[in-house]
């Protein structure tokens, strides 16, 4: 993410600033940020006396400033970090006095994990006068695969697209859970190999060939037999391959077919854009629509959504995983 490059190379180049507030839903870079700070503005030796970390949960406003005014011990800094400072979202706006009138020999590092300041409040244009205001977006669906192979050169690996995206079916968008499972990966691999779906089935535990992602593209090309072996491995196997995850899925790829239906543009680059998909499944709607055309597609979405009610056991109790997922297939092949 640029804006994180921007931070961290502005401070390693000694352009420090009093305020960080990190702020937003993506936890994993703000705590990333948070870290490059608690280990880089600091020489190890200045760290025992001139660092300290508090908890949102168990301090005040009041407590932060209080240790925010304080003066470095043979140190030209101190550093605060406040980790998990939502939890002070009542009073928060009660910091807007310190900074201010920051003390210039503190760094203060605000961690406010999946909430947003106010633009219109005092608070966030104090911050944005005196230091750094750094808003961690949440990645959508189609993002988290470029990311990861964005990524993963810079560690000295590459991975293919049906690896990045067996991570994220499997893991979701959780930047931090696939980052662990990357690190994982990168322990058990020598450098410069391409990650690959093999090496995901192998090391991670998800299948290559019975997940979620290969269910949709059979389903997409009406290939019945490949559809039918996976629901039956999903039916064996339930606890690994939740009925909810595989209907969650395939409501979002129907509801997203009949959107393609209905766009004028069926180039690859508007597809991509209008369905905000990664442009790797663009093929997949094109295909899927000659199988499934509008019509049909809404019959579908309308018994995917009583499906869902189903399996939820709304109006049938007990129906086990390998009815539901038979009756699934019925309904849309």
């Amino acid at each position: 993410m640029d804006e994180v490059k921007r931070i961290v190379g502005d401070i390693g180049s000694g352009n420090i600033k009093p305020i960080y507030f990190l702020f937003g839903e993506e936890s994993y870079y703000i705590d990333k940020v948070a870290e490059y700070i608690e280990k880089n503005v600091l020489q190890e030796e200045e760290r025992g006396f001139n660092q300290m970390v508090l908890y949102g949960r168990d301090v005040t406003i009041d407590d932060i400033v209080s240790n925010a005014k304080r003066f470095p011990m043979m140190a030209e800094r101190q550093v605060l970090i406040v980790k998990e400072a939502q939890h002070l979202s009542r009073t928060i706006e009660n910091l807007t006095g310190y900074v201010e009138n920051p003390q210039p020999s503190t760094v203060l590092v605000i961690c406010y994990k999946y909430k947003k300041l106010d633009k219109r409040k005092k608070l966030y244009k104090a911050v944005q006068k005196a230091g750094v205001l750094f808003e961690s977006k949440k990645l959508y669906d189609n993002q988290v695969s470029d990311w990861i192979r964005k990524t993963m050169p810079g560690r000295g690996y590459t991975i293919s697209h049906k690896a990045a995206i067996l991570l994220v079916e499997f893991l979701g968008t959780d930047l931090g859970r696939v980052d662990k499972e990357l690190e994982k990966l990168q322990l058990i691999l020598p450098k410069e190999t391409e990650i690959t779906a093999e090496h995901i089935e192998e090391h991670i535990g998800i299948s290559k060939d019975y997940n979620n992602f290969e269910l949709k593209k059979a389903i997409g090309e009406r290939n019945v037999l490949k559809a039918t072996r996976i629901m039956n491995y999903f039916a064996q196997n339930p606890k690994g391959n939740p009925f909810v995850l595989t209907i969650s899925l395939l409501q979002s790829f129907f509801t997203q077919l009949l959107q393609y239906h209905g766009l004028s543009d069926h180039s690859p680059k508007n597809v991509a854009s209008a369905l905000r998909i990664n442009p790797y499944f663009v093929n997949e709607f094109q295909t899927a629509s000659k199988n499934y055309p509008m019509k049909k597609v809404s019959g579908i979405v309308s018994s995917l959504r009583e499906l869902d009610l189903k399996g939820k056991g709304v109006g049938a109790n007990n129906i086990s995983q390998s009815d539901l997922l038979k009756e699934l297939l019925i309904k849309i092949i």
